[in-house]
């Protein structure tokens, strides 16, 4: 049985793309979950990791750290339940997209915190307490990055490649800003944000995450 180690389910928005993945896809694991940035939480990571992060994937012999790491992981271990798009220049783009998912967006992370709680009014340039303007500028790099990968998708699915896949599973963070912060977006972003949010799996982490007792300030806006 896989285990995954994850942190606070209103904050983490690594923790949740493996989680999510793994409900997607099927596949049983038990869950272990670190408060964190409360009394001994480091102490508690060190017993699965050396990098004292969350997520982390204990399965029997072999520990994975990193949320992109664990996905790639997973997609070899159950070869039946693929994560990458099958089409080579669709898998090429769908690892892109998410490496530049995990590596970038530094604006967006830093002035929309995932929330699963609230829902915050949108500040526009110009307004009062505006966002950055990189804010704005991320947005939009994601929506064509988005639209690209449509462009390419197999089938009728709701999600980035038609199919779910390992992208839909680094950008299921990205749904819950979007949507928690009242971004304003196009009719595609805006119908992928809407499937990704009514997911049953998306909707059992909200529900988890509003009976969560913790309150972090520092990821309150």
């Amino acid at each position: 049985m896989l285990t995954l180690v994850i942190g606070n389910k209103n904050y983490s928005s690594w923790s949740l793309r493996p989680w999510i993945y793994l409900k997607q896809r099927g596949i049983a694991f038990d869950e272990v979950n670190v408060s964190l940035y409360q009394g001994d939480y480091k102490a508690q990571l060190a017993r699965y990791t050396p990098a004292g992060k969350v997520p982390v994937l204990v399965d029997g012999a072999a520990t994975v750290w990193d949320s992109l790491a664990i996905l790639e992981h997973l997609s070899e271990r159950y070869p039946d339940k693929p994560g990458w798009p099958a089409a080579p220049r669709a898998r090429a783009l769908a690892r892109s997209v998410s490496a530049e998912m995990h590596a970038g967006f530094q604006a967006l992370r830093q002035n929309l915190c995932m929330n699963v709680r609230k829902v915050y009014p949108w500040r526009p340039v110009g307004a009062a307490n505006a966002w950055p303007p990189e804010v704005s500028t991320e947005v939009a790099r994601i929506e064509a990055a988005w639209e690209q990968c449509r462009a390419l998708r197999s089938g009728d699915g709701p999600f980035l490649f038609g199919q779910y896949s390992i992208a839909d599973a680094m950008y299921a963070p990205v749904a819950w800003r979007l949507q928690g912060y009242s971004v304003p977006l196009g009719p595609g972003a805006t119908a992928y944000v809407e499937a990704m949010l009514a997911l049953p799996a998306m909707r059992e982490w909200q529900a988890a995450a509003v009976a969560e007792p913790i309150t972090l300030p520092q990821f309150e806006r």
